[in-house]
């Protein structure tokens, strides 16, 4: 991507869910279309960005994960997120146990039209399943939550995931007319704030974390 690409959105897209159910594995997967079998827990919240065209539009994801510190994660981590992947373990009943624990710490930190899909992930593992696809379904429902089933390792639905999370955001967005001027921020209100590393020219972010590849 040239450097002086034009970037219309950036929308925050937070990871969250219980150790160990793949999350970073989703986000290598959608980010730089990468897995890894021995991935290590990472130390500290990181980020990786990645550009799409959204209805004409370029939107970039701005993807947060909680890399291990689950249980250290703060309001700030929160902060200006417009959607959300809450990830369960198909293979662990007690990642699913704790999704509504999840969801409760989510709307109470996160921006109250926040876009959230439910993930069931490691859906290559079905000899191992533990959490039925109509048990999510129906948590899904109930909680008017988007959900779909994953799988890094097979790269299934780890693209769905992220462009209906992120359309669901465009499509609220545009319709609020938040950012109508490019140069104004690019982020709009929501994102302003440390964290946003917008103004300049879009590729000023992350070459080294999540561009290595090109």
């Amino acid at each position: 991507m040239a450097s002086g690409e034009k970037v219309d959105y950036v929308f925050k897209v937070v990871l969250i869910g219980d150790s160990a159910v793949g999350k970073s594995q989703i986000l290598a997967r959608f980010a730089r279309n990468e897995f890894s079998l021995d991935s290590k827990a990472t130390i500290g919240v990181e980020f990786q960005t990645r550009t799409l065209v959204i209805d004409h539009k370029s939107v970039k994801a701005q993807i947060w994960d909680t890399a291990g510190q689950e249980r250290a994660v703060t309001s700030a981590y929160y902060r200006g997120a417009l959607g959300a992947l809450l990830v369960y373990d198909i293979t662990k009943r007690q990642s699913f146990d704790h999704i509504p624990r999840w969801l409760e710490e989510l709307r109470g930190h996160a921006d109250k039209n926040i876009v959230i899909m439910l993930v069931g992930n490691k859906s290559d593992l079905e000899d191992e399943r533990a959490v039925s696809t109509e048990d999510a379904k129906e948590f899904a429902e109930k909680e008017n939550l988007f959900f779909l089933e994953t799988s890094a390792l097979q790269a299934t639905n780890v693209e769905s995931a992220f462009q209906t999370v992120l359309s669901e955001i465009f499509k609220i967005h545009s319709k609020k007319n938040i950012v109508t001027d490019p140069k104004a921020n690019g982020a709009a209100p929501p994102l302003a704030g440390k964290k946003v590393l917008v103004p300049g020219p879009a590729q000023e972010i992350p070459k080294s974390k999540c561009c290595s590849s090109m």
